[in-house]
């Protein structure tokens, strides 16, 4: 859905670290995480399962990965 995200944080060797964003940024996209053969990859695809965007990444050096849903109707999540 629109608005769905997710954030990515890599360790970029020494003290740094960087951080990547993919975000579904139209109507009927979503965001996809998939893990194969060390290797991390994050795609923005359409209805259709077309792959629009695609960013890649050493299983090894990926620090955090997090998925930020879309809430359902613009409204946040009640806190638990």
């Amino acid at each position: 859905m629109k608005g769905d995200r997710v954030e990515i944080v890599i360790d970029a060797g020494g003290e740094a670290a960087r951080t990547y964003e993919v975000t579904a940024s139209r109507a009927g996209r979503r965001v996809e995480v998939a893990t194969r053969r060390g290797v991390v990859e994050v795609s923005e695809v359409t209805r259709t399962g077309t792959p629009v965007r695609t960013a890649r990444f050493m299983a090894s050096r990926v620090l955090a990965l997090v998925e930020y849903p879309n809430a359902v109707g613009g409204e946040e999540e009640p806190p638990r």
